[in-house]
C-alpha cells in the first residue's frame, strides 16, 4: 500500500470510529430513564452550533477555503496520522467507558432523569465530565489524522460548544444534588485530572 493510500485509509478509519460512536449513542439512548427536566431549545441551539461547525470543519474537506485545507503535516509521513488515530481511539474509548458507567442517567441533551443518580466512580472519579474529556481528545486526535488547518480551527469551537453544555449540566446537577455535587466539584477536576 502506498503512503497516500495509507493516509486515505487512516482518515477513513477515523471517520468510521466516529460513526460507530454515534450509532452506539443512538442505540443506548433507548435505555435512558424518563426525563423530568430538559434544557431549553435555545440553550441547545447555542451549544450545538459551534459543535456542528467544528465537525463540519473536521470532516467536510471540500466546503472550506484553500487556506483551511492547508496541511500541517506532510502526507508522505504517516507517523502523525498513526499517533492521531491512537489518540482518537483512546478518547472514544474513555468517552464510551463514561457513557456506559453513567448508564440510564445519560442523555444527549442536558436533562434530569427520574431518580437521577450522581455517579462519582469509574471515569467520574478521574474527571467530572469524562465523556467530554474523551470526545475532546478524540476530536484532537482526528484533527491530527486529517492534518489540515481546519481541524485545529474546529477544536476551539468544539471546546466552546461543549464548555457551554458543561456549564448547563453543572447548574442542573447543583439544583438536583446541592451540597453533594458542590463537594464532588471541589474534589474532582472538570476535564483534565489535577489541572482543569
Amino acid at each position: 500500500m502506498s503512503t497516500l493510500d495509507m493516509s486515505s485509509a487512516l482518515r477513513e478509519i477515523s471517520g468510521y470510529l466516529w460513526v460507530a460512536l454515534w450509532l452506539i449513542w443512538l442505540v443506548s439512548a433507548r435505555t435512558a430513564k424518563p426525563t423530568v427536566q430538559r434544557q431549553s431549545f435555545s440553550s441547545r441551539l447555542v451549544q450545538n452550533a459551534p459543535v456542528i461547525v467544528a465537525f463540519t470543519l473536521l470532516f467536510a474537506h471540500d466546503l472550506w477555503p484553500h487556506w483551511l485545507r492547508r496541511r500541517l503535516f506532510p502526507e508522505s509521513d504517516t507517523t502523525p496520522m498513526w499517533v492521531g488515530l491512537a489518540i482518537t481511539v483512546a478518547g472514544l474509548g474513555f468517552a464510551l467507558w463514561a457513557r456506559f458507567r453513567i448508564g440510564n442517567n445519560w442523555s444527549g441533551t442536558v436533562t434530569l432523569k427520574e431518580q437521577h443518580e450522581l455517579i462519582q466512580n469509574g471515569p467520574y472519579a478521574i474527571v467530572r465530565h469524562p465523556i467530554y474529556t474523551g470526545l475532546l481528545l478524540a476530536f484532537l486526535g482526528t484533527a491530527i489524522v486529517h492534518g489540515d488547518v481546519r481541524g485545529f480551527v474546529g477544536f476551539p469551537l468544539v471546546v466552546l460548544g461543549w464548555g457551554l453544555k458543561m456549564r448547563t449540566e453543572e447548574s442542573f446537577m447543583v439544583q438536583q444534588f446541592g451540597d453533594a455535587y458542590l463537594d464532588y466539584k471541589k474534589r474532582v477536576k472538570t476535564l483534565v485530572p489535577f489541572v482543569v
